[in-house]
């Protein structure tokens, strides 16, 4: 699975909220769209951050303005390629701002650069392709 951790602006209730009622009878994961796998994790008591890079975490904390204390964690199976699923829960759970971080980057992506397709070190969000194709190249002795 490729994870995709999700910082939405909103508060962790009206988010939970917002996710019973848009995927209803189900929670622990919410599914959507039998692609995404979607948890509500903290840092207090769940595993946020626990395997994150020190300078990830500062990343995430300068774009947001703050150091937040709980995420969804969205896994995304391997059956499927994952991007237009994810760019719909983003549209969904990002659009009061906020942020979304992905296993391929150092960059907390807004709702804006994730619809409009942004590149920052040569990569979009959740761009897993273009990530494997360069270690693949720098494997190889390309790069």
């Amino acid at each position: 699975m490729r994870t995709v951790f999700m910082f939405p602006a909103t508060g962790r209730d009206e988010t939970i909220t917002m996710l019973d009622r848009r995927l209803p009878a189900q929670r622990d994961p919410w599914i959507m769209e039998d692609a995404l796998y979607i948890d509500v994790d903290d840092e207090r008591t769940g595993y946020l951050f626990r395997d994150w890079e020190p300078e990830d975490v500062a990343v995430l904390d300068a774009a947001l303005g703050y150091h937040p204390a709980w995420a969804l964690q969205v896994d995304v199976s391997g059956r499927v390629d994952g991007t237009a699923e994810l760019h719909r829960l983003a549209a969904l759970l990002l659009q009061h701002g906020g942020a979304a971080f992905d296993d391929y980057s150092r960059h907390a992506w807004t709702l804006r650069e994730i619809e409009d397709g942004t590149l920052v070190d040569g990569l979009r969000f959740f761009d897993f392709r273009a990530h494997h194709e360069r270690c693949a190249a720098s494997r190889k002795g390309l790069t």
